[in-house]
């Protein structure tokens, strides 16, 4: 079982079926990642790099795309941001649109490294 798999097991209900939803887009966008821990997290990696991990805390949800939110280049103004997360919640998710922008602007940064 990959740590991914490990890690949604370990939630229930609507996290899990939040984060299950935003990984299958991961997975359809870029399905030549590998599942990792990473920062302690369990993550997608691309070409050896995080591309992106996302955790359900107490009062949220975290998306850490292991990069600074302002380099991704996606307006996500309307969350809660830390120089490296995005926090959001279930009654105002990222949308899956959002999501595809933020996946595709953190791989160009790695095509770029």
């Amino acid at each position: 079982m990959s740590v991914i798999d490990t890690y949604l097991k370990s939630l229930s209900g609507v996290e899990r079926d939040t984060i299950q939803h935003m990984y299958s887009i991961v997975r359809q966008l870029v399905p030549d990642t590998t599942e990792e821990m990473s920062y302690g997290m369990p993550a997608y990696k691309y070409k050896g790099k995080g591309l992106v991990a996302i955790m359900a805390n107490e009062k949220f949800f975290s998306l850490y795309p292991f990069s600074s939110i302002k380099k991704l280049g996606v307006d996500v103004s309307q969350f809660e941001c830390t120089t490296g997360s995005i926090h959001f919640r279930p009654d105002q998710p990222i949308t899956d649109n959002m999501l595809r922008e933020i996946i595709e602007a953190r791989k160009q940064q790695i095509a770029k490294n």
